[in-house]
């Protein structure tokens, strides 16, 4: 991530996100935006990136975008996905922004959207809704 790391976001960088180079750029409780570069592991056998990569970077996002709005001792899953392909995604960057739907007690909803770097088309739209549960001791 770009600049400062929210202290709630300390531990995004590891698993998934870094093998996929998701890199946030931007975070705050109303918005995140990332960048993922085109390379192999996330494309499909016809050299472009293949669609549980794209559900994969949003999965990531929207699971950032709900720790940076949770509440003290609670953490989140994802519960339920849902996602609309376009078009195809082929950089050589892919731009990921992630946006509140709802920000509730018990669930929250992002809507990304992730877009070619090179003409801005749209790749696809995943909206998913976090469900918060409190950490059990």
């Amino acid at each position: 991530m770009n600049g400062t790391i929210p202290e709630k976001l300390k531990g995004f960088g590891g698993g998934l996100p870094r093998a996929m180079g998701v890199t946030i750029t931007h975070a705050s409780k109303k918005k995140i935006l990332a960048e993922v570069p085109v390379k192999p592991i996330v494309l499909n056998r016809n050299g472009r990136a293949n669609g549980g990569a794209l559900m994969a970077i949003s999965d990531c996002l929207g699971a950032a975008g709900t720790v940076m709005n949770l509440p003290e001792g609670y953490m989140t899953t994802t519960l339920e996905s849902k996602t609309n392909f376009f078009g195809a995604g082929v950089g050589p960057i892919l731009k990921a922004v992630s946006i509140p739907l709802h920000i509730g007690r018990t669930t929250m909803v992002w809507q990304t959207t992730i877009s070619n770097s090179g003409d801005g088309s749209r790749v696809a739209i995943v909206t998913q809704t976090q469900i918060v549960i409190p950490v059990r001791k």
